[in-house]
């Protein structure tokens, strides 16, 4: 079963079960989605729609660091179920083992050996890693092997 089709199926659940917060998040992603493939004229696959539902989580992220900081917890409540709902539909994430075997591999494909081939390396990394690994960590963990 694709994301999409799952997604969607989830969509119905949630909307037979009367699941308000829930069907609110789901209708957020597919509008998100819609939105990106009408922008780009492209037809979305589940990795691009991974990276979509990366990008919402890391807004609801900054959204939910902000609302507790300001003390209002019925918003930062309201995101944190956003973020579960999406984290829902993200593949197992990687661990640091794994996302090292790749970059050891990458760096073997590339010949990047210094901090300047970062963006190379990077661009062999992102198509593999998106929605399998947390990127920043990723990011991290090349500038650490290239110095």
């Amino acid at each position: 079963m694709s994301l999409r089709s799952r997604i969607q199926d989830d969509m119905k659940t949630a909307l037979k079960a009367k699941e308000t917060a829930r069907l609110g998040a789901i209708r957020l992603l597919m509008s998100e989605m819609r939105r990106k493939e009408v922008d780009e004229r492209i037809e979305l696959d589940d990795a691009g729609i991974a990276a979509v539902i990366d990008k919402m989580i890391k807004q609801r992220k900054d959204s939910l660091a902000q609302f507790t900081a300001a003390g209002r917890m019925d918003l930062a409540d309201k995101e944190s179920a956003e973020i579960d709902t999406l984290n829902a539909y993200l593949p197992e994430k990687l661990g640091e083992a794994a996302i090292a075997a790749a970059i050891d591999a990458a760096v073997a494909a590339t010949g990047a050996a210094k901090a300047a081939d970062m963006g190379k390396l990077m661009a062999v990394l992102k198509p593999q890693l998106a929605g399998k690994a947390d990127m920043t960590l990723v990011s991290k963990l090349v500038k650490a092997r290239l110095e």
